[in-house]
């Protein structure tokens, strides 16, 4: 065993010493000559000014951006002079105490690779997308993959379509800086296809003088499922969302959330017979964010979930459902945004309870801490160690993991 750590962790030195030469950029920086920082503390978690040059369209305004655009004669064409593309891997070295029958230690390299591209195609118009070239060792296809058109009559009003996490205006999964998922947003109960991951459908965003941003979304409700006959929404309900959040002063955000849903679950019992169920999912949830300086920030969020019906295995009957979701993370970067080392702790806890008709409600726990310590050995070149405790089955997991954006 001695002789498989060592090994293992010869080959991740090697990684990060061979990495430190690496003189790659994103997409965005390579196209506007800046550097990730500027944008990114660390990458690819988005400080103030990364978010509104991506509320932006991609565009910085205090930056002439027509050199971008291949002068063509015809004032009506918008041709990218360069198309903006990026790349993002990731390599992980994990321990889980767990895993039965199964070494312990377990080489995902690589976790993931992932194809980026994005920017603007007039004054108001842009786009983004990204494909998962790896994912687990699949090829996972495309997920965000959006038109923007933002500030439209000359107002801070934007409209996204297309592909996009349903919880994208609270925390965005995809920036975080931990192995460890924000799991207040990704589960689900069986046979139901909602929950505030990936959907397809329409955002609106609204930015107000006074610091309030309310935002609206309009979805399918089933995720990225793929098309039957070419339809991608196989029943007759959209699902609706929103959020309201408010800065006050330099270091307080405060927020709510409220998503309403209808989906069709169709249900196969044991004989073989067809149930069909018409589930009402309700969230609701406060979060709120405290930041200092960018040198400390806390993000916590509150969600209720209830459902009206879903499938009671073994049975031709529904039940209700309820649960409790809790996300705490706190970012700490001792020199601001510059920091090159820093910190995170993030706190999961979901607690799933299923009231079967005539039996005491079971409930299903999730719930996790999470400690991440992280270097960057480049601006786009990040290395973690990371620990995680399941403090309701008493397991322990984790491991050291290196994230490069090129």
């Amino acid at each position: 065993m001695k002789r498989t750590v060592g090994l293992i962790l010869a080959i991740f030195a090697f990684v990060l010493i061979t990495s430190e030469v690496s003189q790659a950029v994103p997409a965005f920086a390579r196209q506007y000559r800046l550097s990730c920082s500027t944008c990114h503390a660390p990458f690819p978690r988005l400080k103030e000014y990364g978010d509104e040059f991506a509320g932006n369209g991609f565009v910085l305004d205090d930056l002439d951006a027509n050199r971008y655009y291949v002068d063509t004669g015809d004032e009506d064409l918008s041709l990218l002079r360069d198309f903006p593309i990026g790349v993002r891997m990731e390599a992980h070295l994990r321990y889980d105490d767990d895993r039965d029958n199964a070494n312990d230690f377990d080489l995902r390299t690589p976790y993931m690779v992932k194809f980026l591209s994005g920017g603007a195609l007039s004054d108001n118009i842009s786009y983004y997308f990204y494909m998962y070239f790896d994912e687990r060792g699949e090829v996972a296809g495309v997920e965000d993959a959006y038109i923007m058109f933002n500030n439209l009559f000359d107002l801070d009003f934007d409209i996204y379509a297309g592909q996009f996490q349903v919880s994208d205006p609270l925390f965005k999964r995809e920036l975080r800086l931990t192995f460890e998922d924000y799991y207040a947003y990704k589960f689900s109960y069986p046979y139901s296809r909602i929950n505030l991951a990936y959907d397809r459908g329409l955002m609106f965003t609204l930015g107000l003088p006074t610091g309030t941003d309310i935002i609206a979304e309009v979805v399918n409700g089933n995720g990225l499922e793929d098309a039957e006959g070419g339809v991608f929404d196989d029943d007759e309900y959209k699902c609706y969302a929103g959020r309201i959040s408010q800065g006050i002063g330099d270091f307080l955000r405060i927020g709510g959330f409220y998503y309403y849903g209808m989906e069709r679950i169709d249900y196969m019992d044991p004989s073989q017979a067809v149930h069909s169920f018409e589930n009402e999912v309700i969230y609701w949830g406060p979060d709120v964010t405290l930041s200092y300086q960018d040198m400390v920030e806390l993000n916590v969020q509150y969600l209720k979930r209830t459902d009206s019906e879903l499938p009671l295995v073994g049975s031709g009957l529904s039940e209700e459902a309820e649960a409790d979701a809790y996300m705490a993370e706190l970012i700490i970067m001792p020199d601001g945004e510059l920091s090159k080392h820093y910190g995170v702790l993030v706190y999961n806890n979901v607690e799933m309870e299923v009231g079967v008709p005539g039996a005491v409600p079971s409930t299903t726990t999730y719930e996790t801490i999470t400690a991440h310590l992280g270097h960057l050995i480049r601006r786009n070149i990040r290395f973690g160690v990371e620990y995680t405790r399941d403090l309701e089955n008493d397991i322990n997991y984790g491991g050291i993991g290196v994230v490069f954006g090129f």
